[in-house]
């Protein structure tokens, strides 16, 4: 894991590339990482990078909204889909060999949360990269599911 200075170094290199994608409403600097808007949605729904403090690093979905949790939610116990693998998928298409295993809950902040603890490698480069494509399979994945989906009026 790349320390403090570092980290901070690749959540302001990660902006542009992310920008780049045009799969964000808004990509933005946050004071703990870096939070990119959902396109598609009305709600409030994000992805977002952060350490907390304790110098871990968590990559996921967020959202204060209820019904479009529980709409994914729907979407996995309908299929059967396990977030996981789905998850696992995008990063393999990203060409990222890594298994983020999934934690869902609701925060104490009210929000919603499927989100997984991330190593990153120690050079800042490889670091900003594998970073980029964990935010990237986040929402390639979720994208797809529930009223997350283009054209979901639910």
């Amino acid at each position: 894991m790349p320390d403090t200075a570092t980290l901070t170094t690749v959540f302001d290199a990660t902006i542009q590339p992310l920008k780049d994608a045009e799969v964000f409403a808004d990509v933005t600097r946050t004071d703990a990482g870096v939070r990119c808007d959902a396109m598609y949605v009305e709600e409030e729904c994000y992805y977002a990078a952060h350490a907390d403090s304790e110098g871990n690093l968590w990559a996921g979905w967020y959202s204060p909204d209820r019904w479009v949790s529980g709409s994914i939610e729907g979407d996995l116990v309908h299929t059967g889909d396990k977030i996981d693998e789905l998850l696992e998928e995008e990063l393999v298409d990203l060409g990222l060999s890594i298994r983020l295993p999934l934690e869902h809950y609701r925060n104490d902040d009210k929000i919603f949360v499927f989100h997984g603890r991330l190593d990153l490698p120690s050079d800042q480069a490889q670091a900003t990269n594998t970073l980029v494509k964990v935010l990237l399979a986040f929402q390639a994945c979720f994208v797809e599911l529930g009223d997350m989906a283009p054209g979901e009026d639910d």
